[in-house]
């Protein structure tokens, strides 16, 4: 029997799906939580397919590197029913609340990472940018996880990215160091990146703040029969600088070069005619955030790869190599914004990876 037979999150769907274990499907693969998918009894629906619903539990023990704001994603998707286009209906049954199920292919399976998105998908893309920033915090009545002294003033862009800034030095730099201090020395960050990091992006525009997805990448993006983008995974969603979803998204989204400055370019068209001023300074100001989100990455990054080589049999040297490149690639791209004088080579990058497995007693190479 699998360990999620007897799971809190498997055992409500199939509860919820009228005790008929046979129409749950799941886990899905997802990295926060453990999800499975069910028709509710006795549903109908139209000619289309029976409707799914989504049951799910956070996975223990999980690392979280991003920061999040809201209490509740279901509320959060509740509460913007009716003002944001394309995104899961949310109901209760039984005293669980159930997240629709978006049938489709993600953006991701329609155009890989890196290639052109076609014109169809872009225009609903900006239109989902255009609707979020006039969605102000005044407007949108949901619980949040930060305190109020925690909160910077509206359109205080810089001090909404010093918490950002906060968040990856103390939960994920500083809170980790036990395990990866070593490694991340002789990749040749330290606590003295940070200070670079914050001189490299000081001086941003003020923006008016509004919602934010600040997770919009390929895989967010659920494409339907009818062509219609979904967008999935609020997990993350802030309220902040409406520039920082921007950015995020460009590093995330990987679109080709020539692209990605034409989807900056109608982003700061969209929004600034929904809410002035929400494109201030953006031509400026955007390299500045994805300065952040690279060297975010590279924090999140090197303890995804140390941690995927960890347990089970002694990684094989391909899976080192590939780690390694991994690696340095998000080394280069955060060179500038940490202040690295050089970036390791693959060699260099395989040994640190060794000897961490080591002293942690994981292998004997």
């Amino acid at each position: 029997m699998s360990p999620e037979s007897d799971s809190h999150a498997r055992l409500n769907a199939v509860e919820a799906s009228g005790g008929d274990e046979s129409v749950v499907e799941g886990p899905l693969h997802g990295y926060h939580h453990e999800t499975y998918v069910f028709p509710l009894p006795g549903e109908k629906s139209g000619p289309g397919p029976r409707p799914r619903w989504k049951c799910r539990e956070p996975r223990p023990g999980l690392l979280w590197f991003d920061r999040r704001c809201f209490a509740s994603e279901e509320q959060l998707l509740k509460g913007l029913s009716g003002r944001i286009d394309g995104i899961p209906d949310i109901i209760e049954d039984g005293g669980l609340k159930l997240q629709r199920f978006i049938e489709g292919r993600t953006l991701g399976s329609v155009c890989a990472s890196g290639l052109a998105v076609p014109e169809e998908f872009l225009r609903q893309i900006v239109g989902l940018f255009r609707q979020l920033v006039v969605v102000t915090p005044e407007t949108l009545s949901v619980d949040r996880r930060c305190k109020a002294e925690d909160r910077p003033d509206d359109g205080d862009s810089d001090g909404f990215l010093e918490r950002l800034v906060c968040f990856t030095e103390e939960q994920v730099y500083q809170r980790n160091l036990t395990g990866f201090e070593r490694l991340f020395k002789d990749l040749g960050v330290d606590a003295e990146s940070f200070k670079h990091l914050r001189k490299h992006v000081s001086g941003l525009r003020e923006r008016p703040f509004c919602l934010l997805h600040a997770d919009l990448h390929r895989e967010n993006f659920i494409v339907d029969d009818d062509r219609v983008l979904w967008t999935i995974d609020w997990e993350l969603a802030m309220v902040g600088d409406p520039l920082y979803d921007l950015a995020t998204h460009l590093h995330l989204m990987r679109y080709p070069a020539r692209q990605a400055r034409a989807v900056a370019e109608r982003w700061a068209g969209a929004v600034e005619r929904a809410r002035p001023g929400s494109a201030a300074g953006w031509r400026h100001d955007v390299p500045l955030l994805l300065g952040y989100k690279r060297a975010q990455s590279l924090f999140t990054d090197v303890i995804r790869v140390a941690l995927s080589l960890d347990g089970g049999p002694e990684p094989h040297w391909r899976q080192l190599v590939q780690a390694a490149l991994k690696l340095r690639r998000v080394l280069a791209d955060a060179a500038l914004p940490l202040g690295l004088e050089s970036v390791p080579g693959p060699r260099r990058i395989v040994t640190a990876l060794v000897r961490r497995q080591r002293e942690h007693g994981r292998t004997s190479a």
